[in-house]
């Protein structure tokens, strides 16, 4: 910046009469959340080099004893976990410069069947970031960006980032929240997962009422290979199967069916949404599971909801907006506007069954 510029910039913010401490707040507000975005990559690392893991399984280590214990070289090492004790993820020990991950941190970061486990978000974090030229592009145009057009780690991240809440939610809080729904389960009905991804929910389903039978279907090809791999690892395929399918596209006729964090993703979600009643049996019902929103912006306007609009803006708004329809429903359109596509779809009841501090449920009968 040459003098000339400074003095220019100068001027222009003293002759928006700023609050000179309000900009000095702000800046260290934004040099903070740098940092913590910076140290993603690092996090990110430490889960694909198995860094973390490896933290978990030893007592404290020196940087040289936890990259002999890793194989990788000491140098990148010393400095990753200097990263980590400035974060806060590890503590240190200056009299022995040795290291230590806790066992509550690890829950978090170590450790993919722990109900806290959250690394794998990071993986998302990073197909992101390797699809930011294509979201530049979409911006600019309104274009949209396919599911399939992301990195491929997106796929894996996103599996694992909400397959803890599933483990935890599903089968103890969201079917109980529905009426009769435990029940109906419990005592064999036809299930069909709409947008069902790698598969996780439906395998947690069919593993908790093995008289029902499954049926997974996407939209996404390779999601679909991956989740019929999983329900072979599982020894579930006499009672699960997936298929490659639009959600206004299945056939069949269904007591139970169900979409987990689907519905504002799809291009046209109320065409999902009749098509799923038509596909409902008389006495059928559909559970839609929802990330958690207000009605209103200002509701919204918090840390999760900040996780929620950057998803939103990145994965969800992009990848309906690729889709038929361009609906663009938005990760955060909150209850009121999901019960009223209800309503247009003609369901005769729909109601928020429960609400989470991370998502809304949903119930609705023909």
């Amino acid at each position: 910046m040459t003098i000339d510029q400074q003095t220019e910039n100068d001027q222009v913010l003293a002759g928006a009469e700023l609050d000179l401490d309000r900009v000095l707040a702000f800046a260290g507000q934004v040099a903070d959340n740098h940092a913590i975005a910076s140290n993603g990559v690092l996090t990110y690392l430490g889960d694909r080099l198995g860094l973390w893991r490896t933290l978990a399984s030893v007592g404290p280590v020196t940087s040289a004893e936890l990259a002999e214990r890793s194989g990788l070289a000491e140098r990148y090492v010393r400095e990753w976990i200097s990263a980590q004790a400035a974060a806060g993820y590890v503590t240190y020990d200056a009299a022995t410069q040795r290291f230590t991950l806790p066992a509550e941190h690890a829950a978090v970061l170590a450790d993919d069947d722990s109900p806290a486990a959250l690394v794998g978000a990071f993986e998302i974090t990073a197909a992101v970031w390797a699809s930011v030229d294509r979201l530049a592009h979409a911006y600019t145009t309104g274009e949209g960006v396919g599911w399939h057009e992301h990195d491929d780690r997106l796929f894996s991240g996103v599996e694992r980032f909400f397959r803890p809440l599933y483990a935890g939610s599903l089968v103890n809080t969201w079917i109980p929240a529905v009426d009769g729904l435990t029940d109906r389960l419990t005592a064999g009905a036809r299930v069909l997962d709409v947008g069902c991804g790698l598969g996780s929910a439906t395998l947690l389903m069919a593993e908790a009422f093995p008289a029902s039978t499954f049926l997974g279907v996407d939209n996404h090809g390779e999601s679909i290979r991956r989740a019929t791999a999983a329900a072979q690892r599982a020894g579930a395929t006499s009672r699960v199967a997936f298929a490659e399918a639009a959600a206004d596209g299945y056939a069949g006729t269904y007591d139970v069916i169900c979409m987990f964090d689907a519905l504002h993703d799809m291009g046209d979600p109320l065409g999902a949404l009749r098509h799923a009643r038509a596909a409902l049996s008389d006495e059928g019902v559909l559970l839609v599971v929802e990330p958690a929103a207000g009605d209103r912006l200002e509701d919204n306007l918090h840390p999760l909801g900040l996780s929620w609009y950057a998803a939103s803006a990145t994965m969800c708004v992009p990848g309906s907006l690729s889709q038929s329809g361009g609906a663009a429903l938005g990760a955060q359109a909150g209850g009121a506007r999901l019960l009223e596509l209800f309503a247009e779809a003609g369901f005769g009841t729909a109601r928020v069954a429960a609400t989470t501090q991370f998502n809304l449920v949903i119930e609705a009968r023909r």
